[in-house]
């Protein structure tokens, strides 16, 4: 698309000397031409016989605007005339106009009358632009008209938007079929639509001023995509850049944190309750295996180690420190830190932004990058990192060593992390704290694990993300290698600070953070137990070789449930061809139901189950199995587990490998049968429905997000 950027520069740059904060109308015009936006034939007349000219030159109906750097909102002001006809309806609209400007607002700056021409038929939607806190620049669409704002369907991508961006947003929004041609209308013209959006997202990209931006309505037809108006907002404040250390110096400061060859503990206790004592046990009886220096101003040794006054003291190198001291004392100890050299700060104090002490923490921030020490913190449980045995934490310990990385903002949720993992015997490889994000937060942690071998799924709760542009540009790359999940608290936050535009009254918090973690691959969980069940089962599950879902149960009642679960999780279910048909039905008694689900019935022995489970794990063009297995005493539920680990054996010696994941109903004992499915890694869940299926939808997310699918 070619761009003309000396010509917006222009305008902008007379836009910002006028001292105005929103462009005319016209000037969004001419912004439009020099970016390829299609918009309609338009003139602006300075008194009545211009606007007759103009009309009749363009043909009529015209739609006739006030032109008024001070008039934003047109409408409200009585500014807009619809479906003028003639020339002289043209002058009388002129003179209306006018006069409704200045009962508006009578010292608005009138320019002239916007005559333009007509759009006709086509679907109404909206194409826009905000500026997010947290994510920059972001492209918008959805219906446009009235609807937009009634059903707020609307759908936001990152700028700039690539093609395929802009294609995902047409199925983004709940109204995606009425594009698509509904009760005779015809579809849109994708490509034209395709073209606006990429357009629009360029434009604000390359010129952050922009800060909101209006194509509303557009009218999209099966040939043709025109916006009828344009409304452009600008902020010309100068933005402060956001501290962002390179990628490099990052990962080499975080290995020094997570594998330290040295810790010291500023604040050692050889007294019970302290969280200097709880730290230290911890670093021992966890086995790390690196050197422990207790840090205290008057012991000579703090559990049989050695204390020191200060690190500075301390004769080898020091690679991390963690602070279990009041938090008045923090920046000189942390100044001290610095001129060791120390790589990072585990600062578990509270008492600093979370109480209202901004100006505590941003001393910290000061320190940390004026010696180059990288801070986890403050306010924080600590973290573990089972590879080098480190539990450098005042909470209990954990030693179940694993493939998952977890983090929590809160402690509270890293307590629940450490609780369920323990419960349901799943290991781990990191559990991190991050508390006030003072520095170190999630793209840190993504860059240190993407290279991790030790961890194959990363999944982390937040509650906000303080740049999540540097975010969204990592776990981009990073869930094309390994699956990233997001429990992102505060789903009912208010929405982004930007309001003047009709896209930014409607760019709500949650909404934003939905769109762009899709947009990115990141797999999001909606609660604590979805972030804590994702972690456990996808790492387990082989990746998927295509779409095609199959549930075989031992219940109808499950079949249904387990079916609905689908539809949730975006899961499609396979349409049973008439031969595989055929073949299942071989196994299962008449009054079974083949299809899919397929229903063996409750009353069938353990052979049944293996042999429609072998079949479809060796036909082709069945991808993933859900099984729904119903308590009966002619198949006990250790029984049905132990046939089903037997069956997938026996296509894994053949080379056969499909995800699989288990819905156990019954008594208690499918909770023993449900553990040693997955011990066995097969995801198997008693008493739920929901949580298997959910699991597999979550693999299937990441597997296309990565592009792994066919």
């Amino acid at each position: 698309m070619a761009k003309d950027k000396v010509k917006v520069r222009a305008i902008l740059d007379a836009v910002k000397a006028a001292g105005r904060d929103s462009l005319t109308a016209p000037e969004g015009k001419l912004i439009c031409d020099a970016y390829g936006i299609a918009v309609p034939q338009e003139g602006v007349a300075a008194n009545a016989a211009e606007a007759q000219k103009l009309a009749a030159a363009m043909g009529f109906p015209v739609v006739m605007k006030i032109v008024s750097p001070d008039i934003l909102h047109k409408t409200e002001a009585g500014g807009v005339l619809v479906g003028v006809k003639s020339a002289e309806e043209a002058a009388k609209g002129f003179d209306t106009i006018i006069a409704n400007a200045k009962k508006y607002k009578a010292d608005a700056q009138i320019i002239g009358v916007q005559v333009q021409q007509m759009l006709k038929g086509g679907q109404e939607v909206i194409i826009g632009a905000v500026t997010d806190d947290s994510f920059g620049k972001l492209v918008a669409f959805g219906l446009g008209g009235v609807l937009v704002e009634v059903l707020k369907d609307i759908t936001f991508r990152l700028a700039p938007a690539t093609r395929e961006d802009a294609l995902s947003m047409l199925d983004g929004i709940q109204a995606a079929e009425m594009l698509k041609g509904v009760r005779g209308s015809d579809p849109v013209d994708r490509e034209a639509l395709a073209k606006l959006i990429v357009g629009v997202s360029e434009l604000v990209s390359d010129f952050p001023e922009i800060s909101e931006m209006d194509l509303n309505p557009v009218f999209a037809t099966k040939n043709s995509a025109i916006a009828a108006d344009v409304r452009i907002v600008v902020d010309f404040a100068p933005k402060a850049p956001r501290y962002r250390p390179a990628e490099a110096e990052v990962l080499a400061g975080m290995k020094r944190i997570m594998q330290p060859r040295s810790v010291a503990v500023i604040g050692a206790s050889a007294e019970d309750g302290k969280i200097g004592n709880s730290v230290m046990k911890n670093l021992i009886n966890g086995g790390y295996k690196g050197t422990i220096y207790p840090i205290h101003p008057k012991a000579e040794e703090i559990l049989g180690y050695k204390a020191y006054k200060s690190v500075k003291d301390v004769p080898g190198e020091i690679d991390t420190a963690v602070f279990a001291i009041p938090a008045k004392f923090v920046a000189g100890a942390l100044i001290e830190c610095g001129e060791k050299k120390i790589a990072g700060a585990v600062l578990i104090p509270s008492g600093f932004a979370e109480t209202g002490e901004h100006a505590l923490q941003e001393e910290l921030v000061a320190i940390g990058r004026k010696y180059n020490i990288r801070l986890m913190g403050p306010n924080i449980y600590g973290f573990y990192y089972t590879p080098a045995n480190l539990c450098a934490t005042f909470c209990t310990a954990y030693d179940v060593k694993g493939s998952a990385a977890l983090s929590s903002q809160s402690g509270g949720i890293g307590m629940a992390i450490i609780g369920f993992s323990r419960s349901a015997k799943m290991g781990v490889s990191a559990i991190v704290g991050l508390g006030n994000k003072s520095d170190i937060d999630e793209d840190d942690l993504l860059i240190f694990f993407e290279q991790d071998p030790n961890t194959k799924v990363i999944a982390q709760h937040c509650e906000d993300l303080k740049d999540g542009r540097a975010f969204a540009e990592v776990a981009r790359r990073v869930s094309k290698k390994k699956p990233v999940i997001m429990l992102k608290a505060g789903r009912t936050a208010a929405g982004a600070k930007a309001a003047s535009s009709h896209t930014g009254a409607l760019a709500g918090n949650d909404k934003i953070y939905e769109d762009v973690l899709n947009q990115i691959g990141v797999i999001r969980a909606r609660s604590l137990r979805d972030l804590l069940d994702f972690a456990r089962g996808v790492p387990i599950l082989p990746t998927p070789k295509g779409e095609n879902v199959v549930i075989i149960t031992g219940a109808g009642g499950s079949g249904v449930l387990l079916s609905d679960s689908c539809v949730d999780n975006n899961l499609t279910l396979m349409p049973m061809p008439a031969d595989l048909d055929a073949a299942f039905r071989k196994f299962i008694p008449p009054f079974g139901a083949a299809g899919n689900p397929v229903d063996i019935t409750g009353g069938e022995p353990p052979q049944t189950y293996k042999n429609t489970v072998l079949l479809g794990l060796s036909d082709e063009r069945i991808h993933s199995l859900i099984l729904g297995y119903w308590h009966t005493i002619v198949t006990p539920p250790m029984v049905f587990a132990r046939i089903i680990v037997e069956a997938r054996d026996e296509m894994l010696a053949k080379g056969i490998e499909k995800p699989i994941v288990v819905s156990l109903a019954g008594d208690v004992q499918v909770e023993e049968a449900a553990q040693y499915l997955y011990e066995h890694g097969i995801p198997a869940y008693a008493y739920s429905t929901e949580i298997p299926v959910a699991v597999l939808g979550a693999k299937y997310k990441w597997a296309r997000g990565a592009g792994l699918l066919k």
